[in-house]
């Protein structure tokens, strides 16, 4: 045996000692070739990035941050948020003093809340590790009273990522739209952002290998991106080097405004959950990213099925073009989401709702994209006893959810109801409240069994006679991790 191999026996037995080294097990000799099944382990570290909230002098910003109770998490750990420019109490970062985080929960199963005020609030960066990881679900809800963009705009902080697509956003004289990018890391990220409108790219010379530096958020104004104003537009971030949060924060001048969170992935079918029952103007905003048209289907599940909206069965969306069409006020008060299949071919898209409630002078502003299901376990933050609805559909077969409602924020007791959702269909749910409830709550969507479900839950509030809301989509919310089985194993660093 010679040294080498001596060396990569110490070197692997240390490494044992600390942190259970392990390999995958082949197949044995007997020609048993079944693969081991994979443990799904709660995450034991999340990272969240909230954007800069507002530039109004007169926003009022609430955060509440969330972890379900999850089995086989940790005893121990913790979770923060803390302005991204600044050092946190807990850690080092580049460039600051140390602050005081904004939001810092005790203990699971209990939403914290902390708020911001006026136009100087920052992004904020946030950690949880331990028993706070799995599931950390954080929300920024910002109340606009007037102004560009007034009304409720709200949004669920996002895990850094390299890719994001955003069909929906807007370039048009009243429309003043931003995409804002955070940058959790010690180095700088480099960003790309491409916009397509409906004759293909629009043209810009600033929009490329935009530096974000360590630690900081940049709000890019899109109408300085290009000189063409677009009314429908997708805006495409790609990530050269670093990750980013990004999200877009899409303000009109007369009928108030949101964020407008990011497409999931493209895919041939898509579900838009949660139109609200009264939405007064619905218009579908979708883009083909590949080199192939696509052709789809337009139906919307409603609380008896499926139903294909009258003059809207179907949308032709060239590629590399953005593609709109308004449905008007498509769900006629009843609940409802929309379901995109393929007509013929299967190709990619992407898409989002921009959905307005109220009439005249009192409009309200909100948007829906396209979202993956619920999968295991999806959480809403900040609830109160009046002014959440929560819709969740069933778009192929019937389903069962166990819904949630977490204590108060301030004081109350969990409780639990479960729905079947007949197939085809959306429902808004008589979600439960936690009995003697004080401050705000949590929802947690879990499907027991049945086909997928997918959810999405609005925040309504009335001022000065506009109805003020925002919707939030439910995707799983990624708080486990599938593990292979294994078994520690030092013979395969022995020599031959």
């Amino acid at each position: 045996m010679n040294r080498t191999t001596l060396s990569l026996i110490a070197g692997a037995t240390a490494l044992a000692a600390v942190t259970g080294f392990a390999t995958l097990q082949s197949p044995d000799a007997s020609g048993d070739d079944t693969a081991r099944a994979a443990a799904r382990l709660p995450v034991e570290r999340t990272s969240l990035l909230c954007p800069q909230p507002s530039t109004s002098e007169i926003a009022d910003t609430a955060y509440t941050s969330f972890t379900p109770v999850a089995e086989g998490a940790g005893g121990s750990g913790k979770a923060e948020l803390a302005a991204a420019t600044e050092e946190s109490d807990g850690g080092k970062k580049s460039g600051g003093k140390a602050s005081k985080p904004v939001v810092r929960p005790k203990e699971p199963g209990k939403p914290a809340t902390g708020d911001a005020s006026g136009s100087q609030a920052p992004a904020l960066v946030g950690t949880a590790e331990g028993k706070f990881a799995p599931g950390w679900t954080v929300q920024e809800t910002t109340d606009v009273a007037v102004g560009t963009g007034r009304g409720l705009l709200g949004t669920n902080c996002t895990a850094p990522d390299t890719e994001f697509w955003f069909p929906g956003a807007s370039t048009a004289d009243d429309r003043t739209d931003y995409v804002h990018l955070t940058n959790p890391d010690d180095s700088a990220a480099v960003v790309d952002i491409d916009l397509y409108g409906k004759d293909g790219t629009l043209k810009s010379t600033v929009a490329d290998g935009i530096t974000v530096q360590p630690h900081a958020s940049e709000p890019i104004l899109l109408n300085t991106l290009t000189g063409d104003p677009e009314t429908n537009l997708t805006v495409h971030v790609t990530v050269r080097s670093g990750r980013v949060g990004a999200a877009v924060q899409a303000l009109d001048d007369k009928i108030g405004g949101d964020w407008l969170a990011a497409s999931a992935d493209p895919a041939g079918s898509l579900v838009l959950p949660g139109i609200p029952k009264d939405a007064t103007s619905v218009r579908l905003v979708a883009f083909a990213p590949g080199d192939t048209d696509a052709d789809l289907k337009v139906r919307l599940a409603s609380p008896s099925g499926l139903i294909t909206p009258a003059g809207h069965e179907t949308l032709h969306v060239k590629a590399g073009m953005t593609s709109a069409v308004d449905l008007g006020d498509v769900t006629r008060g009843e609940a409802g989401s929309l379901v995109l299949t393929p007509s013929d071919a299967s190709v990619p898209v992407v898409a989002a709702l921009r959905v307005v409630r109220g009439k005249g002078d009192r409009q309200e502003t909100a948007f829906i994209p396209a979202t993956a299901p619920v999968g295991t376990r999806a959480t809403a933050a900040d609830n109160s006893a009046k002014g959440s609805t929560l819709a969740v559909t069933a778009p192929g077969k019937a389903a069962t959810v166990k819904i949630t409602a977490s204590a108060g924020s301030g004081g109350g007791t969990a409780v639990s109801k479960t729905f079947t959702i007949k197939g085809g269909t959306t429902q808004n749910v008589e979600a439960p409240v936690p009995s003697a409830l004080k401050g705000t709550y949590a929802l947690t969507v879990e499907p027991v069994s049945g086909g997928p479900v997918y959810a999405s839950r609005m925040l309504a509030a009335t001022q000065d006679g506009v109805p003020a809301f925002t919707v939030q989509t439910l995707p799983d919310d990624r708080g486990t991790v599938s593990v292979p089985e294994a078994e520690q194993d030092l013979s395969v660093l022995l020599g031959k």
